[in-house]
């Protein structure tokens, strides 16, 4: 598979500074006008115009939060690099004394889809999902987990490089979940979620290879891109199992049966993923229980109840 030069060499000795870290001349010094953007809830959205004419897109927050877009860049560099799936460019992460924010290309979804936009979409994440690790690790076999920690909505989210898929996935993503969650569990439910842990590998399997993933694959994170297909963003990477984006497309939603039959052309999705969807879901709605409140109390124990 073809590889983006130019990107690797980012990740190469994990290079991953901005332009304006490399003493380039910040965006925030050529914009002429700003649009507001709505949508989302952790960060505000909008459409510069530049000195030159040209637009772009800006996400901004608290200068306190530059790491989120740090962290952003970093994952949708990782995804462009493999050349498999619509990622919009970074421009530029920063910060001023008022804000920290990311700049990347401005997408103009196209007037109309693709005929086959669904199928396509499927077979695109099924290749990103296969490209190789080395896109992030600079060897082969790539590892479970990231070169740097990130985040899943404003939690942080812990990427420490692991061999094992369902220690990962046990001490990466369920435990530091349960530890900020413990608040809403009494004695019992502690106890289900002990035996839940304790038998992880009896429900989880080990992939052929971990995976580059999306992290965060919900439908508020696709968007119909200028080439009329399916181009993906705000991610939370990291290398795993390829189930969790699929499981993530399933949590609030269901895409198309076709994107789901297209990506298994691609990438074969095993007869027991329906078995362990729910368990891939569960990081997902403790992740929401921590940062939103109780209303997501009852799908987390309905759960733990499948399992333990």
């Amino acid at each position: 598979m073809k590889i983006n030069l130019k990107a690797k060499r980012l990740f190469a000795s994990r290079g991953l500074s901005s332009l304006q870290e490399r003493g380039s001349l910040s965006i925030v010094d050529k914009i002429v006008r700003r649009e507001r953007i709505y949508g989302g809830d952790i960060n505000k959205a909008w459409r510069l115009e530049l000195d030159d004419g040209s637009t772009v897109f800006m996400k901004t927050n608290l200068p306190e939060n530059a790491a989120y877009f740090k962290a952003e860049s970093t994952g949708l560099e990782a995804m462009r690099a493999t050349g498999t799936i619509g990622i919009p460019k970074v421009i530029e992460y920063g910060k001023t004394e008022d804000y920290s924010y990311l700049v990347l290309e401005f997408l103009k979804p196209a007037e109309k889809r693709i005929k086959d936009y669904w199928e396509t979409f499927g077979r695109e994440l099924a290749l990103m999902h296969k490209a190789s690790g080395s896109v992030v690790w600079g060897k082969s076999p790539a590892m479970f987990g990231f070169p740097s920690d990130n985040f899943i909505g404003h939690t942080k989210q812990i990427n420490t490089p692991c061999s094992n898929w369902v220690d990962f996935y046990r001490d990466c993503r369920l435990v530091p979940q349960l530890k900020m969650a413990d608040r809403y569990f009494d004695s019992a439910i502690r106890k289900k979620f002990t035996r839940l842990l304790d038998n992880l590998g009896g429900y989880l399997e080990e992939p052929e290879s971990p995976a580059l993933l999306h992290g965060d694959l919900w439908s508020g994170n696709m968007l119909c891109g200028p080439d009329g297909k399916a181009w993906i963003l705000d991610p939370a990477c990291y290398y795993g199992h390829p189930e969790v984006d699929l499981a993530m497309t399933q949590l609030f939603s269901q895409l198309p049966p076709a994107f789901y039959s297209a990506y298994n052309e691609v990438n074969p999705i095993s007869p027991e993923y329906a078995e362990r969807r729910d368990l891939y879901h569960l990081y997902q709605l403790l992740n929401h229980l921590n940062m939103f409140g109780s209303s997501y109390f009852g799908e987390v124990t309905a759960i733990l109840g499948e399992y333990a």
